[in-house]
């Protein structure tokens, strides 16, 4: 059932060879998730591997900013692992009954059945709480307990009990820290509950370096049959620049709050190199597919303005921006 997965080979970081990680030995169950191109960054890559071996009965939370590679994270280091996950995303109207299961017309025959949390706990998988600070509190106080080790109770169902399984992982994301949003750019974050945020082992996934997300673009475009040759590369150091940019004027410093209401994360990163391809017949393919990927939905003056970054940055090469 389980079986050892070599570190360095497995998920392509610089290790010593004989390091060894437990994970599954079934490759075929359709809950793994997909596995993907991907650059795991090595500090955090040490932090999950490290929750998944022994959580030592505390939940992982893993917050940042949109689009920094929370769930993906998780979601790369269960394929490698065949590790199933069940995988669900909060918001505000959502109670913890939607969690455990509830009872549905089944072949003529009203039935109870098992939601993403007792599919986890009673099958050893990861159960993937994303966006949880969108959550009411007072219904996430109800994984108290079942962060603990102890078993689930469905009333519902008979009175039937679930042990958590040895492999159970609760892992939650969040733009925030559980404090709330203190920007006011997440709209419906909320302030959690102190005890249930000291359940979990917190670390922040931030945006990925230089290095990083050009070997991440670079992924993304050889995966379309586009060759990474000097030129190719030269516009992916331009992209990650404007992208910088725009993050540092998103930020803001400590004195003052950002000049931009948007931010390219590696995502949107990610989508412009694509549309970039997609849109390579517009008259100016890089301008075209950065209004695609993020600046439409920007107010007209950002949009603006983070056009004459890019415009500064590629310079002759930017040519003339569609309308």
């Amino acid at each position: 059932m389980f079986k050892q997965f070599p570190l360095a080979q497995t998920f392509g970081i610089n290790t010593t060879s004989t390091m060894m990680v437990e994970g599954f030995t079934d490759d075929k169950h359709p809950a793994i998730p997909r596995k993907d191109q991907y650059v795991f960054r090595k500090n955090y890559l040490s932090d999950v591997l490290a929750y998944l071996a022994n959580p030592c009965g505390d939940g992982l939370f893993l917050t940042g900013p949109t689009g920094s590679g929370k769930t993906s994270l998780i979601n790369q280091v269960a394929a490698r692992l065949n590790w199933p996950v069940q995988q669900i995303t909060c918001h505000g109207r959502m109670e913890l009954q939607d969690m455990i299961g509830q009872f549905m017309l089944v072949n003529g025959s009203m039935q109870f059945v098992h939601g993403p949390l007792a599919m986890a706990m009673k099958h050893g998988h990861i159960l993937i709480l994303n966006e949880i600070d969108l959550m009411d509190p007072s219904e996430l106080a109800g994984l108290n307990d079942i962060i603990e080790g102890r078993p689930l109770l469905i009333p519902q169902n008979g009175g039937e009990i679930i042990q958590p399984h040895l492999k159970f992982r609760l892992i939650a994301t969040g733009n925030s820290a559980g404090q709330g949003d203190q920007t006011g750019l997440y709209s419906g974050v909320l302030q959690q509950n102190i005890a249930f945020m000291d359940r979990f082992r917190v670390f922040e996934v931030g945006y990925p370096d230089k290095d990083q997300e050009k070997m991440i673009l670079r992924h993304v475009l050889e995966g379309h049959g586009v060759s990474f040759d000097p030129v190719m590369e030269s516009i992916t150091d331009k992209m990650i620049m404007v992208a910088n940019e725009i993050r540092n004027l998103f930020v803001g410093s400590k004195e003052a709050s950002g000049e931009l209401s948007i931010t390219m994360s590696t995502r949107t990163l990610v989508r412009w190199a694509t549309l970039m391809l997609a849109y390579k017949r517009a008259p100016n393919a890089m301008a075209y597919s950065l209004d695609r990927a993020l600046t439409l939905r920007a107010e007209p003056a950002q949009r603006e303005a983070i056009h004459k970054i890019a415009e500064n940055i590629f310079g002759d090469s930017w040519g003339t921006r569609n309308a």
